[in-house]
């Protein structure tokens, strides 16, 4: 089954390098995705309430954390790929790029999802390590996909950023590895998530002090935490719109997820006190960063990579309180970020391609010139606000109740007052492009293959809000595993 997990895309991926035809490529991502979303639902009915399954010689492994985030990949895949038939058929023909670069696409994203789903089913944290550097290379060709002087740019800073971020993990791993092997025996095999959270509490708390301090600052760039923050507005604002929603909504969390892990392992050696520290620190420092910058935008693409920053930093400072109840709301927030922030990235990609910029100013009105797509990007924003019904406002509530339980409750008054100056400044810049002065430009179409899997993602973001009982056990148990 976890093989055949990570077929799909690789089959997907080979089967796009020879076909020609633009509109099929992009069916064909689609399909994958669904694919991948479906046999994601039947591995977490497997593993909730049974053993962990592992597969190919004990390298891949899933329990119910990773089942669940096999599931938001499926899910927000879904919504990428399905997008990105409009795109493969639009915007890459507007650009007279031939099939052949078409093709690459296809397999590009093919290979993203694939990296991706390899990092998450890891059984060796070498590997989890050799996943998530997998999928900086891919998508540093997807961010500069476009082939402009300004998305090259942007891909050289990601894969600059992100490849020190990412040496810095490789070094917390050996760490890790050193400090397993001086246990002697008792670990069979060093680097195995399992046995090293079976032997934590025999492991070096020195060598364990530095190793999450590197983790957390070496994938925390992945993340896009403050201070490694730097590549993230540039990236997600030059890379076509389905890559972005990727990237946003899913490829940050993957790389919290190898950080959850490791705070496991962390935990059992050092106590909680040092994780929350540090988690607190760059929670707290992403918020103010987000705030901050949030204020003078002027690019709306730009605008929520900031966004990305701040839930990055919610979710650090949730993971730091490290309760079940803050980690399953952790969880609920990865997925109710992922949809909400990929249903923004995919509706400003139709943006773009209608007006042609993604300067705030030059869009005004969209919701009397081009209503349904105004009302999704509208409700989108409403949702990644937090306001309810949307999950992101139980999630977000979750986790502020577990801070003030563990003594985080001066964190949590913090967090309150940057998410008030980032709402001030998301709903000035929103009211601009929903509510602006309508510069008589005629009424636009809108596409009914990019509106439907769109409102598809924000009513599933309310109803997961209103009603999260599908995910409960899931959550439960992936919660248990990180703070058991």
């Amino acid at each position: 089954m976890l093989a055949l997990l990570l077929a799909v895309p690789i089959v997907c991926a080979i089967v796009c390098a020879v076909v020609p035809w633009r509109r099929a490529l992009g069916w064909l991502g689609t399909a994958s995705a669904a694919a991948v979303l479906v046999l994601g639902i039947v591995v977490s009915a497997r593993v909730v309430h049974g053993p962990a399954m592992s597969g190919v010689a004990g390298i891949l492994r899933a329990d119910a954390l990773s089942a669940f985030m096999v599931v938001v990949i499926g899910v927000i895949a879904l919504l990428a790929t399905w997008q990105g038939v409009r795109y493969l058929d639009g915007e890459i023909a507007a650009d007279r790029c031939t099939p052949r670069h078409a093709s690459l696409y296809a397999v590009l994203v093919q290979a993203f999802l694939a990296t991706m789903l390899l990092a998450v089913l890891a059984a060796n944290l070498g590997v989890l390590w050799v996943a998530v550097e997998a999928t900086t290379i891919v998508t540093t060709f997807l961010v500069g996909h476009r082939r402009t002087k300004t998305s090259l740019e942007a891909s050289w800073k990601y894969i600059v950023i992100c490849s020190v971020g990412i040496a810095l993990a490789f070094l917390g791993t050996v760490l890790v590895y050193l400090a397993a092997l001086h246990v002697g025996g008792h670990v069979q095999n060093p680097l195995d998530w399992t046995a090293l959270v079976r032997e934590s509490h025999r492991l070096d708390p020195g060598v364990m002090r530095l190793a999450f301090a590197l983790l957390v600052l070496g994938y925390g760039t992945k993340v896009g935490l403050a201070p490694m923050h730097s590549w993230l507005p540039d990236a997600h604002s030059q890379a076509p719109a389905p890559v972005s929603a990727l990237m946003s909504g899913v490829l940050l969390t993957v790389a919290f997820y190898a950080i959850l892990r490791f705070k496991v392992i962390a935990d059992g050696a050092l106590g909680t006190a040092f994780a929350r520290a540090l988690l607190v620190i760059v929670g707290l420092l992403s918020l103010l960063v987000a705030a901050s910058l949030l204020l003078t935008q002027r690019d709306y693409k730009r605008m929520l990579a900031y966004h990305s920053v701040e839930h990055m930093g919610l979710i650090a400072l949730g993971a730091a309180a490290g309760t079940p109840l803050a980690i399953a709301a952790v969880l609920l927030h990865v997925l109710g970020h992922g949809l909400a922030k990929g249903v923004l990235f995919l509706a400003s990609g139709e943006v773009l391609l209608t007006e042609g910029t993604s300067e705030i100013e030059r869009v005004p009105a969209l919701l009397q010139r081009r209503p349904v797509l105004g009302g999704i990007f509208g409700f989108g924003l409403v949702a990644l606000l937090g306001f309810p019904p949307f999950s992101l406002f139980v999630s977000e509530l979750n986790m502020l109740r577990a801070e003030f339980q563990v003594g985080l409750g001066w964190a949590a008054v913090v967090s309150l007052g940057c998410m008030a100056v980032i709402f001030a400044a998301v709903m000035s810049h929103g009211r601009h492009l929903l509510l602006g002065r309508d510069p008589g430009d005629r009424r636009l179409p809108t596409v009914s293959l990019v509106a439907v899997p769109l409102v598809g993602g924000l009513v599933g973001c309310a109803f997961i809000g209103i009603s999260a009982w599908p995910l409960q056990p899931l959550l439960h148990a992936a919660a248990g595993i990180v703070a058991p």
